[in-house]
């Protein structure tokens, strides 16, 4: 009977939406009939454009949605015969919340447990039922721990949650998609966005309900010491599988290479930061609650499982990998079904580490390469030009030239060129043989000697930036592990968008040469030719996927944009207030006009960091810019 309701309440509110949208284009066709009796003319014409062109919309966005497939499961099916002891505890568990067993489990390569149903009739009838685990799950777990999530993942067959999946998924893209065919600046997709946020808060007030359903059934076949302490070290799991994403395999992606084994270094780091992962567990469960969650705060989850009556755990403290003892022979499949590498060779852990490193250095030495051959006037430097530069006191000069925008101040460009100098320095070393990197699952990696000790370059760099008495020391100290100073240099000698990070863009500025979206990244500007004012509704939707799913680098590879590097500006001014115009001069001489049109959008605060650049880069007399598009 409960399930019925849901599904009736679901029903109801997606039938709702359709009432809603077709009750707006019966009104409207209604007004358009009487236009063409009472007052036959361009009005009744256009509003009877208007009238099919929401009707179509409407259509084409059910169509879509009623055509989609469902994606195929995640993951890599586990059977009995590979994990007896884990199918024999969902069965026990499944008889405690008396619920149908999975039809399949699958491994997944996330922080995350979940059950989904292939269920029909609007979740009046059963389906095919499928439990997802996640590996760094069974790595940061316990058995008794595990034991208490599949309880909750269980737990939401047995109160029937999942049957309604579907509809709800559906609803949801249904609402989106007619919002986006009709245009959510129109005044039908501001009433449709009302409804959307009614439709959104219900669903997502229920899902909240249904978690803490699943966390008591957790409590009665799990334990409620087990329940409580699987809840508590979710969020430090997840926090330091961010951490190890960041850290140890996406950043050096950049350099062509992608590593091997990522789910079991995820193990290895784990063990080796204990105590890092011990003094996140000190810190209290977030207790902020929000309308938009699907799942309560981990601290009112806690509370509620405490209230409810004491159930022992198994007290099973094994490491929960134990429950599926042949996951080492899985974990590549699990990989390939998660991670999309590309292209990028595939190299153990240490290789891919060095190959990073190295890269990121030499991005970093590159762009001092560049700054010293223009303040030497040459066409190429090397690490010998820079040491010179030091030498006859012109260290100054270059720290503020690799701090572009910025206003000269001693300490802060003696930093950066030192952090500059540094990189160079650990580049032209380990090219030399004189040094190497070593990885490290506990800390960050170290630049080691041909004897396997630290090699620490930073006291020898901060004498050399601290006048040329320092720099001829260096320079003897280099030759002396024999690096050829000379051989040191660029391997980029023009500023790459490679290593940028998005830090907001503004859709549909007018060029001399066109329309442009203009992307701000934290090295430069980049231009992306725009598809023009025909498809100014969907602007924010394409910068956002410009930003989240393109690297920079791709970006500034692509015909017809361009990318201007920070360092390649010479001055940059606000040229005019109304519309918002923006000039940039490049140091080849070259200038660049970005002129706000009548439909240019933001995705963050876009023309506010445009203006923040364009205040950076001017002269000290120019006009300092930053203000709203709006600004009179």
């Amino acid at each position: 009977m409960v399930t019925t309701v849901r599904a009736a309440v679901s029903a109801a509110l997606l039938a709702g939406f359709y009432v809603l949208a077709f009750g707006v284009v019966a009104g409207l066709g209604w007004v358009a009939v009487w236009l063409w009796r009472e007052h036959p003319g361009a009005a009744a014409g256009k509003l009877s454009f208007l009238v099919l062109a929401l009707a179509a919309g409407i259509v084409v966005a059910l169509w879509k949605v009623v055509t989609t497939r469902p994606e195929p499961p995640d993951g890599v099916v586990v059977d009995e015969r590979q994990a007896p002891e884990l199918w024999a505890g969902v069965r026990e568990l499944a008889a405690v919340v008396r619920t149908r067993v999975p039809d399949e489990i699958r491994l997944v390569a996330e922080v995350n447990a979940a059950v989904t149903e292939d269920s029909r009739l609007l979740g009046l009838r059963a389906g095919r039922r499928y439990l997802y685990i996640g590996v760094p799950l069974l790595q940061a777990l316990t058995v008794d721990q595990v034991r208490a999530v599949l309880a909750h993942e269980l737990g939401h067959y047995s109160h029937s949650h999942t049957r309604l999946g579907a509809l709800t998924y559906r609803g949801k893209a249904a609402i989106v998609h007619t919002i986006a065919q009709v245009g959510p600046k129109t005044l039908a997709g501001r009433l449709f966005g009302l409804y959307a946020r009614l439709y959104f808060l219900v669903s997502l007030a229920v899902s909240r309900r249904m978690e803490l359903e699943a966390d008591r059934a957790a409590v009665r076949a799990g334990g409620s010491g087990a329940a409580a302490g699987a809840l508590r070290e979710l969020p430090v799991i997840s926090a330091a599988w961010g951490f190890y994403l960041n850290n140890y395999v996406g950043w050096g992606l950049d350099s062509g290479h992608a590593p091997t084994g990522v789910l079991d270094g995820f193990g290895r780091m784990l063990a080796a930061r204990g105590d890092e992962l011990a003094q996140l567990r000190e810190k209290a469960p977030d207790e902020e609650r929000s309308r938009w969650d699907s799942h309560p705060p981990v601290g009112a989850r806690v509370a509620v499982i405490e209230r409810e009556p004491a159930v022992p755990d198994s007290g099973d403290r094994r490491p929960a990998v134990a429950l599926v003892p042949l996951l080492p022979e899985l974990l590549d499949a699990i990989e390939r079904s998660t991670f999309d590498f590309g292209d990028r060779v595939r190299v153990p852990f240490e290789e891919y580490t060095a190959r990073a490193m190295r890269m990121v250095h030499q991005r970093d030495a590159d762009t001092l390469y560049r700054v010293a051959a223009r303040i030497a006037g040459v066409s190429r430097s090397d690490l010998d030009t820079v040491l010179d530069l030091i030498e006859a006191g012109r260290g100054g000069e270059l720290g503020s030239a690799l701090r572009p925008g910025a206003r000269p101040e001693p300490r802060a460009d003696a930093a950066a060129l030192g952090s500059a100098l540094e990189s160079a320095l650990a580049v032209a070393v380990e090219r030399a043989g004189a040094g190497r990197w070593q990885h490290s699952w506990s800390q960050s990696a170290t630049l080691v000697g041909r004897d396997g000790s630290a090699l620490d370059l930073t006291p020898l760099v901060a004498a050399a930036v601290g006048g040329p008495a320092g720099a001829a020391e260096l320079r003897a100290r280099l030759h002396g592990w024999g690096v050829d100073t000379a051989v040191a240099r660029a391997e980029q000698t023009a500023a790459t968008a490679v290593g940028a990070e998005v830090v907001a863009a503004v859709s549909d500025l007018k060029s001399a040469d066109g329309l442009y979206d203009v992307l701000v990244f934290s090295t430069g500007l980049q231009l992306v030719p725009s598809p023009g004012k025909k498809h100014h509704e969907q602007a924010k939707r394409r910068l956002y996927k410009l930003a989240a799913e393109t690297a920079p680098a791709e970006l500034a590879a692509r015909a017809g944009g361009r990318f201007l590097a920070f360092e390649d500006i010479a001055t940059a001014r606000l040229a005019k207030r109304v519309p918002v115009t923006f000039e940039v001069t490049m140091r080849d001489g070259g200038t660049v006009t970005l002129r706000q049109s009548l439909h240019s959008e933001e995705l963050g605060e876009g023309f506010k960091a445009l203006g923040g650049v364009v205040g950076a880069m001017g002269r000290d007399d120019a006009e300092r810019a930053g203000a709203a598009p709006d600004a009179s």
